[in-house]
């Protein structure tokens, strides 16, 4: 559905979100200022009513924009020895998206890493391979996505079952309605929506999702605003370019706020039961896409779009992927280290920090996932589906146990339920930053992608992956 007619209304304005005072931080990165403590038990169960169409967008002023919050930090996990071991594949589309609107610089200014990080020498934005990282982290994000679409939503047993049937377990490849039982596509069916353009036999580009429609809106918005944004900016773009009717939970109740004339921190808090969801963690990846090497840096940026639409755990859900993904976009880091650093990110005494650590832990102990996945199922199956606690565990211990490897890495997102395509499409950035190049993608997962996006983000439907990859590079040798 398309986005209804645009009318001015400077009465709904959003205004500038309050923040904590500042704090020091004692982790490998500059601390940004604490974000606000975490809210009290899990929002309740998901309501329908909350997903219904709401009115016509309004273009609303910017407001004025607060100061970077800084989160605290807290200890770093075990990390699991190993490094990648990506695969290597033939090329796996034709570069055909829309012409850059300007070249990429071939050495940006970039940020000087902390000193607590061990490295002596700044990231070039748009040098030392950091267009072909940021391919490889778009497409990487569509192929974890797409996987996840037509199994999301059910049940465990269900998402196991359906690839059992057709030897795809543990799963390795694409699910495929070809030779699964009626009467167990009758007991798990897939996902009404999802399955006509996710299952293996009917995949034809990428087709538009949530998923990766937030990250072209931080791209937009960092074109727009440069990195030192403000949460009414966020605010205003959604206003003017996010077609309502592709808003979902916490972000859908935000935007209806908005339309009330509610100013932020108000638009996360006010009747909005999902704002500790993962909403947030999926417009994270943007943020550490443009500032390789600062994680605190990307922190701040994911804090203040965070705080248009959540609170608690579910900002700190971006914190720690906004900080992992900073230091993954080096391509010095391997996945151990960057967990680690989205971790101290994150307070430590949170539901989040603990979910997380246990995430991790238990995958680096246990060798079988599907054993990983029955303890987080246990622990945290209490919570909704959608709740950042339990998908920030799964995605943390997915990476863990696949250690670094693309296809693991997605696969492993996936096959453990709950929020299957935002926790296969982040766990599929991380892993393509760390593959370093699309090229390291196995072809069976690029190529029916061909290098197409569809959205219905304004100035973005039909990109390919590659210049998106050129425009963030951009965003990211801005200071």
């Amino acid at each position: 559905m398309g986005p209804g007619p645009r009318v001015l209304a400077g009465a709904h304005r959003p205004g500038p979100v309050t923040h904590p005072p500042s704090a020091s931080g004692q982790g490998p990165a500059r601390a940004p200022a604490a974000p606000p403590p975490e809210t009290g038990p899990a929002p309740a169960p998901h309501s329908e009513a909350a997903c219904e169409p709401q009115p016509a967008r309004t273009r609303t002023p910017t407001g004025p924009g607060p100061a970077s919050p800084a989160p605290t930090t807290g200890p770093a996990p075990t990390a699991r020895p190993g490094a990648a071991d990506g695969q290597q594949s033939a090329r796996a589309h034709t570069r055909t998206g829309p012409a850059p609107s300007g070249p990429v610089p071939e050495a940006g200014p970039g940020r000087k890493p902390r000193a607590a990080s061990g490295r002596d020498a700044p990231v070039r934005a748009g040098g030392d391979g950091l267009r072909e990282r940021l391919e490889a982290a778009w497409v990487g994000r569509a192929v974890g996505c797409l996987l996840g679409k037509p199994v999301e939503k059910l049940p465990l047993e269900g998402i196991r079952a359906l690839a059992r049937a057709t030897g795809n377990w543990p799963l390795g490849d694409w699910f495929t309605a070809r030779g699964v039982p009626p009467a167990l596509l009758a007991a798990h069916p897939w996902n009404r929506r999802s399955a006509p353009t996710s299952l293996a036999e009917n995949i034809d580009g990428m087709p538009e999702d949530d998923d990766l429609n937030y990250p072209l809106l931080g791209l937009l918005l960092l074109q727009r605003h440069g990195k030192a944004f403000t949460t009414a900016d966020v605010a205003r773009l959604w206003l003017d370019e996010l077609p309502a009717g592709r808003t979902f939970t916490a972000e859908r109740v935000a935007y209806r706020n908005l339309l009330l004339g509610l100013e932020p921190p108000a638009t996360a808090t006010h009747h909005n039961p999902f704002r500790e969801w993962i909403g947030a963690l999926i417009r994270a990846d943007v943020h550490g896409w443009t500032n390789p090497g600062d994680p605190a840096g990307a922190a701040a940026q994911a804090y203040r779009d965070a705080a248009l639409t959540h609170t608690g755990n579910g900002v700190y859900a971006a914190l720690f992927v906004a900080a992992a993904t900073a230091e993954a976009a080096t391509g010095r880091a391997d996945v151990h280290t960057a967990l680690r650093t989205g971790l101290a990110a994150v307070p430590p005494r949170s539901r989040l920090a603990e979910a997380i650590r246990f995430g991790i832990r238990t995958a680096a102990d246990e060798a079988d996932f599907d054993l990983v996945v029955d303890r987080l199922h246990a622990r945290y199956g209490h919570h909704h589906w959608v709740h950042a606690v339990p998908n920030t565990a799964l995605i943390a211990a997915a990476l863990t146990h696949a250690d670094g490897d693309f296809t693991r890495s997605v696969c492993r997102a996936v096959s453990g339920g709950w929020d299957t395509d935002s926790n296969g499409a982040t766990a599929g950035a991380l892993a393509g930053l760390l593959a370093g190049s699309p090229d390291r993608i196995p072809h069976r997962w690029t190529a029916p992608l061909k290098n197409r996006l569809a959205t219905s983000v304004p100035g973005f439907d039909g990109i390919g992956f590659d210049t998106l990859a050129h425009l963030t590079a951009q965003e990211a040798a801005r200071s």
